[in-house]
């Protein structure tokens, strides 16, 4: 299952609600990339990681 590897963000699960009010099963997958980051020491590593979570990364820096 795709998870991100620092927010431990995946999939959730709740229900599709009709206008009658009929609930049926549904989940919401996180958008999850592979990135290739580059460490303080320059080792390369891949991770997963979520988008959202990539913007607050890239806004760090």
């Amino acid at each position: 299952m795709a998870k991100c590897q620092f927010t431990g963000k995946g999939t959730t699960f709740g229900h599709n609600v009709s206008h009658s009010k009929r609930r049926t099963n549904r989940k919401w997958k996180a958008n999850i990339q592979k990135l290739t980051l580059v460490g303080p020491d320059g080792k390369r590593q891949k991770v997963k990681i979520a988008t959202s979570y990539l913007r607050t990364l890239f806004k760090m820096r």
